[in-house]
């Protein structure tokens, strides 16, 4: 296991905070003097999820308790994104809401943690002056430390206010705590990170430069946690990674992954998200071909229909090429599901660019889609050299047409699954009626039925009698799958 060397933290100023101040190194499971309650909101991907678990684990690992409700806390802290615009809105009006619980309760501690707190440092203390720590998605080790500095100095009664937020903001290419234990909520699915950063430089992205440069972690260490996971009772496994089929560990790629956590006893499924269409191999396409617990279910993000627009992207892909590709996937998996991101509106689109992606999507009918609004993102390449010409009502218009055919496409393919069947891992129980259960299918499609005698955790066969755009709508036959 590598040296896990400690991060200096930054006030305000961008100085150093005294050496007495952060001279606990930081993830070595030192119990704390001063526990709290901690409570951790999530906004974003699953990445951030995942991220949430590992703050839990270094926060207990220190002897603070995470708790479930916001009420039972001493600590809040928001775990954020920065892909698009709209979440940073919503965060920072979160915050604003948190400050006036800490009016109430002036020895609140709040913090910004995540891509945001990485990417919008200076904004985000202008708009929320009252946040008492800012931590990047390399610097969680920090955690302890921070809490610890900042709640002996409530006990000397210094107020919070008088002093400056501590700032934990530095990337570091070799973090990848691969030694933290994760605080998983209990249920069916875990999430696990194999790859942290991305090298890809997507022009409308903000990731690259918040999450740093990709690492992998040890397959072996991988196998491991999922073995772990399983002894959980964890039934279903998430690979994650911003371009998790980008991995690779002395000379394993993502193919010998797969078929690597395929083979853990116990284990019903593997899913991973989200890949590139650039690193989409041979060896992953054999592993989802040939490994009965990896799922048949891709999403294999677009973003355009329209080579051009891919090049001003910086995407490493043709349109002809994305096709080949899905070509190839339906040739050696024939019942694959496919999902996609699309954007529409990206600097400079034309009518005819847009065009190409709606009859791309109309010719490889994707299964679903995550479809969006290009918005521009400050710090990206595309901020700084590309003009965000496309006027919105225009953006908006094409966002609507592409949801319109996708729903439609979406309602016909799952309309052509009725009468069969579908094998299920039961989730829980239905929102809306609580005699029925929920899950989700092999490809990804959310199943809903009655409960008969299945319980949470098994794999049921179910006819599909009815569906809607989204769901699938049957019955339990023949028992469990």
């Amino acid at each position: 296991m590598k040296d896990q060397t400690l991060f200096p933290l930054y006030n305000k100023r961008g100085l150093p905070e005294t050496p007495q101040q952060v001279s606990q190194k930081p993830g070595d499971g030192t119990q704390q003097t001063h526990p709290r309650r901690v409570y951790i909101e999530t906004y974003g991907c699953q990445m951030n999820v995942s991220d949430s678990e590992l703050m839990a684990g270094i926060l207990t690992q220190s002897g603070h308790q995470t708790v479930m409700h916001i009420d039972d806390a001493d600590v809040v802290l928001v775990n954020t994104c920065a892909i698009r615009e709209n979440a940073e809105t919503k965060v920072i009006n979160r915050l604003q809401h948190l400050n006036h619980r800490k009016r109430r309760q002036p020895e609140l501690i709040i913090g910004v943690c995540g891509c945001m707190a990485q990417h919008l440092r200076d904004r985000l203390l202008e708009a929320a002056p009252y946040v008492d720590l800012v931590m990047g998605p390399d610097a969680y080790r920090n955690l302890p430390i921070a809490l610890d500095s900042l709640i002996r100095d409530e006990e000397a009664h210094i107020s919070l206010t008088d002093r400056d937020p501590f700032l934990g903001l530095r990337l570091d290419k070799t973090e990848d705590y691969a030694d933290i234990a994760p605080i998983r909520k209990d249920g069916i699915r875990a999430w696990l990170t194999i790859q942290r950063g991305c090298d890809k430089m997507c022009t409308f992205c903000i990731v690259p430069f918040v999450r740093g440069r990709e690492r992998s972690l040890p397959l072996k260490l991988l196998v491991e946690d999922v073995e772990k996971l399983v002894d959980q009772g964890f039934k279903e496994v998430v690979l994650l990674g911003q371009t998790v089929n980008s991995y690779r560990d002395n000379g394993s790629d993502f193919g010998d992954l797969l078929f690597a956590v395929g083979e853990v006893n116990g284990l019903e499924r593997v899913r991973f998200t989200s890949p590139h269409p650039a690193d989409a191999t041979d060896s992953m396409i054999n592993a989802m071909a040939s490994c009965p617990t990896v799922c048949k279910h891709l999403h294999l993000p677009l973003q355009s229909g329209s080579t051009t627009v891919l090049e001003r992207m910086r995407r490493t892909y043709t349109a002809e090429e994305y096709r080949t590709l899905v070509a190839k996937l339906r040739e050696r998996i024939p019942n694959i599901a496919l999902s996609t991101d699309i954007i529409v509106g990206f600097c400079g689109e034309t009518d005819e660019e847009f065009e190409q992606t709606y009859q791309m999507m109309a010719n490889i009918r994707y299964d679903s889609a995550f479809m969006f609004k290009y918005s521009e993102r400050e710090g990206t390449l595309a901020h700084k050299a590309l003009p965000d010409d496309v006027p919105e009502t225009v953006k908006g218009e094409r966002l609507k047409q592409i949801i319109e055919l996708q729903e439609q496409i979406s309602a016909d393919i799952n309309t052509a699954a009725i009468g069969g069947t579908v094998a299920v891992l039961v989730e829980g129980e239905s929102r809306r009626e609580t005699e029925k259960y929920h899950g989700k299918t092999d490809g990804f499609k959310t199943a809903v039925f009655p409960k008969m005698d299945s319980k949470i955790g098994d794999v049921v066969n179910v006819r599909v009698d009815s569906t809607t755009a989204h769901t699938l709508i049957g019955q339990i036959i023949n028992g469990h799958a």
